[in-house]
């Protein structure tokens, strides 16, 4: 029995980990707002169930500004234009394939830079444009899925060209949300300690006037 309850929270801890996204939006006063759960869905009253575990995500460039508490969000205020945030201690580590695995979460608001500054990260072609580019340590990454999350949560996966790029069709106003995973195999460590598989999952919102 033991075994039985040890396996269903390493699954829980997966499934967890692999259906929710971190992601960054701008709230009415300015701030950003620091987001996890699935976007994709409806808000919990509240913010999400895993919410407590987004602890202290890291602001990049590095920031001591004070991150606040609300409801299902982190708010820090910071300078005006894009904001970028990582974290890879939202969940413990769990057993995948017989071996220990781990994620990583980055995030990005804001359309307004074409340059990469995160590990991974959805930038755009050109400044407030809809083209964008799936990097990986500043390289385009071709051949892979991104799944586009709209004002209305409807989605659209496609995979990214030759040139990593790829277009979103913008159609009504509001918040989209874009979004991208790679998972990896190796010797890693994070904030919960060393892994040998990290799944690595980034997102990009910007908001369509």
């Amino acid at each position: 029995m033991k075994k039985l309850i040890i396996a269903a929270l390493a699954l829980t801890a997966a499934g967890a980990a692999q259906a929710h996204e971190v992601w960054i939006e701008r709230g009415a006063n300015g701030k950003a707002q620091i987001w996890l759960g699935e976007p994709e869905r409806p808000l919990h009253v509240g913010g999400d169930p895993a919410f407590p575990n987004l602890k202290a995500p890291k602001l990049v460039p590095a920031s001591t500004a004070a991150q606040t508490r609300g409801a299902g969000f982190i708010e820090v205020d910071v300078p005006a234009g894009d904001v970028r945030a990582w974290d890879d201690n939202v969940f413990k580590p769990w057993t995948e394939d017989g071996k220990t695995a781990g994620a990583a979460y980055y995030a990005r608001s804001g359309r307004s830079e074409t340059k990469a500054l995160l590990p991974f990260e959805i930038v755009p072609v050109t400044a407030n444009g809809n083209r964008f580019t799936l990097t990986r340590d500043g390289k385009p990454v071709a051949g892979t899925e991104v799944t586009v999350v709209s004002p209305q949560r409807w989605m659209l996966v496609q995979k990214t060209d030759a040139s990593g790029q790829f277009d979103v069709p913008v159609r009504e106003a509001g918040r989209y949300i874009l979004k991208a995973e790679a998972k990896d195999e190796g010797d890693f460590t994070t904030g919960g300690g060393k892994v040998a598989i990290l799944s690595r999952v980034t997102t990009t919102s910007f908001v369509h006037k």
